[in-house]
């Protein structure tokens, strides 16, 4: 297995947004690291960090890992573009579970497929530095926990993926290991379809609230506040976390309103299949 030091990292996508942050953690590290960028903007801001972008070609010949920091629905062509570049045992690393699951990445059974995801600063993290607090996403300042899959390759080639992903994604706590099918309940069904779909709902609800005549500024303020007890209720954070009598009543009746019976049909494989599929689509 090969070592920081002397592991060949090719990253592709380096100058833009995902790939930006990578990049920037890279540099505190001792991987040799070929960044791979084809867009003149990508372009640009790797050379105001002192960098000069390759080709795909060029980063992939000859690298031991290939990290995929562009857009799921170019995954696919980028990789059967570079397929004969691809040595017999590289690492390919995607950001996400949803090419990997999709079919997207080459048949071929001589490569390694791991899939590392971050699972972003919790919103009780405990930061107390002004930064971190504004770290949404992680990779910068805030503490994060990960999620990481061996999709296809050997078990003695996890231990390399995880401390990439540790890499690419620091500050790192924990280090969660999935199969790839947990990793698809995790995203998109988890964070995507139901917290992001709940979420937007939540917001939505502010915007109705205002237009009816609450001040912006408190409903604002009164939705947010709550958000941090109610989701210490729910996930039970602290000591007596329960909602009151009239809370319980309000929230059983609402499900009846706000959702379906059957919502939970987005758990189901053939519903996350569909999801994946349209989150993996070429572009038009």
């Amino acid at each position: 297995m090969t070592k920081e030091g002397t592991t060949k990292i090719a990253l592709l996508g380096a100058g833009g947004k995902m790939g930006g942050r990578i990049t920037d953690n890279l540099l505190k590290t001792d991987y040799l690291v070929r960044h791979a960028e084809v867009s003149e903007r990508g372009r640009a801001s790797l050379v105001q960090k002192g960098l000069t972008a390759v080709t795909p070609e060029e980063a992939v010949e000859g690298s031991d890992v290939v990290i995929l920091a562009v857009p799921d629905n170019r995954i696919g062509a980028v990789t059967r573009g570079l397929n004969a570049h691809f040595h017999s045992g590289t690492m390919l690393i995607t950001l996400d579970i949803a090419a990997p699951m999709a079919g997207e990445l080459p048949v071929r059974d001589d490569l390694v497929y791991f899939v590392a995801h971050p699972c972003h600063p919790s919103v009780f993290g405990g930061e107390t530095e002004p930064a971190a607090q504004l770290d949404f996403f992680g990779g910068i300042k805030a503490r994060q926990n990960i999620v990481c899959s061996l999709v296809q390759g050997s078990e003695e080639n996890y231990a390399l993926g995880e401390a990439i992903a540790r890499a690419i994604y620091a500050p790192v706590v924990n280090a969660h290991r999935c199969t790839a099918e947990q990793m698809a309940i995790l995203e998109p069904v988890l964070s995507e379809t139901v917290l992001g779909t709940c979420l937007t709902i939540v917001r939505e609800a502010m915007d109705h609230a205002v237009s009816i005549g609450v001040p912006e500024a408190a409903a604002r303020d009164f939705l947010l506040g709550h958000l941090k007890v109610e989701l210490g209720i729910v996930f039970q954070l602290f000591e007596g976390a329960t909602f009151s009598d009239g809370a319980l009543k309000a929230i059983e009746e609402a499900k009846h309103s706000l959702f379906r019976q059957d919502w939970k049909k987005v758990f189901e494989p053939e519903a996350v299949k569909k999801s994946i599929r349209r989150i993996t689509a070429p572009p038009a």
